[in-house]
């Protein structure tokens, strides 16, 4: 029996572990304007909210990569400051400020877990 918890311990500290890594890593991607990197951790379908464009549009994991890049170079981003992080039951979100050269922008980032990764599920980043 001992045993059992034990492993059971393990594998929930590995579990919570490559949450936070998931997370991490589309924050990391962010900050560098690395849309292909942050793309890499998109669902199947994103919901993606950007400035100019009216309300979420669902895309598909491509279409998603496209209109993320084509933001990050037309607006040129210089970093990402996390502004609050939480998260139950697996699922995680991050707020934060996206400082590009055309201005700082609210940026929230939405994580569900699918099986034993994370999957990027909303992206809204919106005029502040």
């Amino acid at each position: 029996m001992k045993k059992f918890f034990t492993f059971l311990a393990i594998t929930a500290f590995f579990s919570s572990f490559a949450q936070v890594q998931g997370i991490n890593e589309v924050v990391a991607a962010l900050k560098s304007g690395n849309a292909t990197q942050v793309a890499k951790h998109f669902d199947n379908t994103v919901d993606l909210s950007l400035p100019g464009k009216s309300g979420s549009v669902s895309y598909s994991k491509s279409q998603a990569e496209l209109v993320l890049k084509d933001f990050c170079v037309i607006n040129g981003v210089k970093g990402f400051e996390v502004k609050h992080a939480g998260g139950n039951s697996g699922d995680q979100f991050t707020i934060g400020t996206l400082v590009t050269r055309n201005g700082s922008f609210r940026t929230t980032i939405f994580m569900k877990q699918r099986g034993d990764v994370q999957v990027l599920q909303a992206l809204n980043i919106e005029n502040r």
